[in-house]
């Protein structure tokens, strides 16, 4: 047997445990949080560096699978069909997902605190990561660029004589490419501890305790989100929601240990094509998605924004609601499920808006570690389903 495939067979079976190490992980972190704070806090750069090793991965694939599809196309219309049908869908759940986020916080009121709780944190914190961030958070948008060109590259190849060899050969860049991706998450559980013992360390478990109604109605509403909303256009497609995310469970765990859906892409191609959804679909669609259709991102700000207002006794009108979900749904494309950048979504949001105090940031920055996990796993499930969605409606 080659050394090649006694690998695979070792990524197998270490990942038939995995939500087990995870799971370890998490609890490991935060006692270590707990009880070693300092310690905890100098993790901080393992978490930082695994995504700063991932990150320069994920365009490639992009890059390489939005190639091979137009390249190998028979039928270019099909690819314009798949395009516009994905925009109007990531419209119409994004704008679902903000009503559903901002609803659930007029619901709940999780920002109707004392607000003395949680004005010890710095509110220069923020401006710090806003500038530190910002540049980062600009050229993440570039993934859309990026897949511009790669469709004008494929348009090209598709018009070549040997076209299928040319295809083959980013097909097999693509295939080591990934390879080499399933080797770097077997680190995810070393990343989940980490990241949660240097957010416990650091903000420590007290500062959990005042916005707690904040972080648990996120998750909850996020569940609710993908259970009700899109469990019922699955629904109707006579899919098994659950059935459906047991496929997709490992991509979900390294998003939660990652807190990043963004970085899960590649794997998330691979795993929907393998299941059998159309493989142009699968990669125009998530591809687009990553900037187009990240429901946890669109929950996090409705939620966030309602919790802020709420925090400083700002109310909207329902004018001024429907202005907040316009701006919402605008803001939260350039998010790209990076950690860290849909905090800074959230940060343009507030900023576009006039009406809330920017220090109330702070608060949720001190959370933001735990909240970029939410986000990252509602984003993932948004991207698989959208996928298998608009698959369905090409048969």
């Amino acid at each position: 047997m080659r050394l090649i495939d006694k690998t695979d067979l070792v990524i197998d079976k270490l990942n038939k445990t995995l939500s087990l190490q995870i799971f370890i992980a998490i609890i490991l972190g935060a006692l270590a949080g707990v009880c070693f704070p300092h310690f905890a806090v100098r993790l901080q750069w393992v978490g930082s560096l695994f995504v700063l090793v991932i990150e320069p991965f994920v365009p490639p694939v992009i890059f390489l699978s939005i190639v091979s599809v137009f390249g190998s196309l028979e039928n270019l219309k099909l690819a314009g069909r798949i395009t516009a049908k994905a925009i109007l869908y990531f419209a119409v759940v994004s704008t679902l997902a903000i009503i559903f986020g901002m609803c659930s916080a007029l619901i709940i009121h999780p920002g109707k605190i004392d607000r003395s709780l949680v004005e010890s944190i710095e509110p220069a914190k923020v401006m710090t990561t806003y500038y530190e961030g910002w540049l980062k958070f600009v050229m993440q948008n570039g993934m859309l660029l990026l897949f511009v060109l790669a469709v004008a590259i494929g348009i090209l190849i598709n018009r070549l004589a040997n076209r299928d060899a040319v295809v083959n050969i980013f097909e097999h860049l693509k295939s080591t490419v990934l390879r080499v991706l399933r080797y770097l998450f077997l680190l995810a559980p070393v990343i989940t501890f980490s990241g949660i013992a240097y957010t416990v360390g650091r903000f420590g478990l007290d500062t959990l305790v005042p916005i707690g109604k904040l972080l648990a109605g996120t998750y909850i509403t996020m569940f609710l989100f993908i259970a009700l909303i899109l469990g019922s256009l699955l629904a109707g497609l006579k899919v098994n929601l659950y059935t459906f995310l047991g496929l997709i469970k490992n991509e979900l765990l390294y998003a939660l240990g990652t807190s990043s859906s963004s970085s899960v892409i590649p794997l998330l191609l691979e795993k929907l094509e393998k299941i059998g959804l159309k493989t142009p679909v699968v990669r125009l669609v998530t591809v687009t998605g990553n900037s187009l259709n990240l429901n946890g991102t669109c929950i996090y700000l409705g939620m966030s924004v309602i919790f802020l207002a709420q925090l400083y006794n700002v109310s909207f009108s329902l004018t001024e609601l429907a202005g907040i979900v316009v701006i919402i749904l605008l803001t939260s494309k350039g998010a790209s499920g990076i950690p860290g950048t849909g905090f800074l979504a959230l940060v343009t949001t507030v900023g576009s808006i006039h009406q809330i105090p920017v220090e109330g940031l702070a608060i949720l920055l001190s959370i933001d570690r735990f909240m970029s996990e939410a986000r990252a796993i509602t984003n993932t499930v948004g991207h698989a389903i959208a996928a298998l969605i608009i698959s369905k409606s090409e048969s």
